[in-house]
């Protein structure tokens, strides 16, 4: 029996901040947690949730929970294309501009699980922005299956999975244009990310809040001398 509980579970200030600007239209009981442990102290504490939504979450959800409570997570992709990890940085590299953000029935297996609805998402901005659009989307998400509480379709078509890219990759590469820099640089500019980076005459210098001017870019540039082994 639906109880009109929810909890929303976000690692990031960015997903709270969403979460807040929508709090006061959100009908039902709706709490908010950052942490694994904020999580299980809810569950533990509280009557059972209809629905947890996760937005930007670092821990492994567990099988007992999934299949307990019906969790929904947010993938930046129009699922089945683009399962895995680092969808953000993995379109860009791709050169698109607009993105699905997928709204996800979680289940054992990474990104497969069926869909309850997916919205257009732009993909232009560094990718701060772009994480703090996504978040203002998924809260929009997560209030409208809430209200309407729509059927999970199972994906349909080949699956392409996406690898997570790891802080060596964010050394700048060879490029054949001041457009694949920008974007290069603009896709790790975020929050915990690795920043775009070169590694000069013992200085690493990394690069954020770029901008495009004509055939150049302008960008702020942290300089730091690179530890000896």
């Amino acid at each position: 029996m639906a109880t009109g509980r929810y909890i929303v579970a976000g690692k990031h200030d960015w997903v709270r901040k969403a979460f807040e600007a929508r709090r006061e239209m959100l009908s039902g009981k709706w709490d908010y947690c950052s942490s694994q442990e904020e999580l299980d102290a809810l569950l533990s504490s509280d009557a059972c949730p209809d629905r947890i939504f996760f937005i930007h979450w670092s821990w492994r959800v567990p099988s007992d929970l999934l299949e307990k409570i019906d969790c929904v997570c947010f993938h930046m992709t129009d699922v089945p294309f683009g399962r895995g990890g680092s969808p953000l940085q993995n379109l860009i590299l791709r050169g698109l501009d607009t993105t699905i953000l997928s709204a996800l029935r979680m289940s054992d297996e990474i990104d497969a699980g069926p869909v309850y609805m997916k919205r257009e998402l732009p993909l232009d901005g560094n990718a701060q922005e772009i994480y703090e659009r996504m978040s203002c989307l998924a809260m929009e998400m997560a209030e409208d299956i809430a209200a309407s509480d729509p059927v999970a379709v199972p994906q349909e078509g080949e699956a392409v999975v996406f690898e997570r890219r790891q802080p060596a990759e964010s050394v700048v590469p060879d490029v054949s244009s001041i457009g694949e820099l920008y974007d290069f640089i603009r896709m790790l500019d975020a929050e915990g990310y690795p920043h775009a980076f070169v590694i000069r005459g013992g200085l690493r210098i990394a690069f954020t809040d770029a901008s495009r001017e004509g055939d150049s870019i302008v960008a702020s540039a942290k300089i730091e001398f690179v530890a000896d082994d």
